[in-house]
């Protein structure tokens, strides 16, 4: 058994195996994972105009 097959079985188990539940608990996660990212993109890119507003100003 690998460790992926290990994990599956846990996530099942944890939903008293409801395949359904377990493939919605990581619908679930996968949203709020894609939000967190978004949000670090945002703010990479709001850093990155940091200097181009600043440079802006002293020009």
């Amino acid at each position: 058994m690998t460790q992926l097959d290990s994990e599956i079985d846990d996530l099942v188990a944890a939903c008293h195996g409801d395949t359904r539940g377990v493939v919605g608990a990581l619908i679930m996660v996968n949203r709020q994972l894609e939000t967190e990212l978004a949000e670090l993109k945002a703010q990479l890119a709001a850093r990155e105009a940091e200097p181009a507003r600043l440079h802006a100003v002293l020009h």
